[in-house]
């Protein structure tokens, strides 16, 4: 899992920001080409990984320029981007999985088997945990006391809300807007929602410890609640859940988020990992100098950045569920990677 020191999210969203328009900006008298990059919201990994990607394309490649866009949800972005209408997006496993046989949420849209065919992977990373926390003064100890109370599951149409409202249906039986409130709400309206205590359960798929968590746990004691492991292994919805690419059960240890976790034994949920993807008809070239630039300055930088050290070349396949764009394909085998043939 990544590991963040624990600071303010304003100041660690300012810094990345700045980053990209600095060295995109540096480089605009010299860009060639521009390319859009969609991704979840400041404060989720996929953000920081993707635009600490598109500030080490724009440093090291003058001839590109990356604009990273946050808003959104990842179903979206990945249309877009098999529409040609975006360049990078982050790839989701279990949403690529719904987009390849035309389920969930995109069941009305007709063409969304044939767009899936567009789309190329550039590397895979890992996301982190469904992570539910609730304040310990409010006594919410497990999935069983979240009725009658207001729920953050996920964005509105985002895949993080069918996987949270499924696992509360697996768990307890309760029904979204039936025994509980699933709040409709982005991602930072959530969690300021949360902090003013106008939300009861947080759920946020992000790395443990996240900086948005962790801002919360400075000052309030928080508990994590999840499945115990033989609801886990012996119900047949989370089994199936837990089967989606890109899903395993994953332990929330006690005393991530420091004193004020009040956790004192593993929580248990699920760990999700994620990718970089583009568009097919991307030139090789491009990507290919891309993904060089990118995974060859790496190791340089993980001393300074220590989130950067849960990045690896042991997890740049980890649950792809799509085509490899050939760019990157071929710098993984320059370096004496075996790169899987994926459908």
């Amino acid at each position: 899992m990544f590991n963040f020191k624990t600071r303010s999210l304003k100041t660690l969203t300012a810094s990345l920001c700045a980053g990209v328009l600095l060295s995109a900006g540096a480089t605009q008298a010299q860009a060639k080409e521009s390319f859009r990059m969609s991704t979840l919201g400041p404060g989720s990994s996929p953000y920081m990984v993707m635009t600490h990607f598109a500030n080490t394309v724009n440093k090291e490649l003058p001839e590109y320029s990356i604009v990273v866009n946050a808003t959104g949800v990842a179903p979206k972005h990945a249309l877009d981007t098999a529409k040609g209408r975006g360049e990078f997006f982050m790839m989701s496993p279990s949403i690529h999985n719904y987009m390849k046989s035309g389920g969930g949420m995109f069941g009305k849209i007709k063409s969304a088997q044939d767009l899936s065919q567009n789309l190329r992977a550039v590397f895979m990373f890992p996301m982190g945990l469904y992570q539910a926390v609730t304040y310990a003064e409010d006594d919410i100890q497990s999935l069983k006391d979240i009725k009658g109370k207001r729920v953050f599951a996920g964005p509105p149409g985002g895949v993080a809300r069918r996987t949270v409202e499924t696992m509360i249906r697996a768990a307890t039986g309760y029904e979204a807007g039936e025994d509980y409130t699933s709040v409709k709400l982005g991602h930072e309206s959530a969690s300021q929602a949360f902090q003013d205590h106008n939300i009861d359960v947080y759920f946020n798929a992000t790395v443990a410890p996240s900086p948005v968590i962790s801002q919360i746990a400075l000052t309030n004691k928080v508990r994590f609640i999840g499945v115990d492991m033989d609801t886990f292994n012996s119900n047949p919805e989370l089994q199936k859940l837990v089967s989606i690419p890109g899903y395993s059960i994953k332990p929330l240890e006690p005393g991530v988020y420091g004193e004020n976790q009040v956790n004192e034994e593993p929580v248990y949920t699920i760990g999700i990992n994620v990718g970089i993807a583009t568009n097919k008809d991307l030139d090789e070239e491009t990507i290919y100098k891309m993904t060089k630039a990118y995974w060859d300055g790496l190791e340089a930088q993980k001393e300074s950045t220590p989130w950067l050290r849960n990045l690896s070349l042991e997890s740049v396949f980890a649950d792809m569920n799509m085509p490899m764009h050939p760019g990157a394909a071929r710098y993984f085998r320059e370096i004496g990677l075996e790169v899987p043939e994926v459908k």
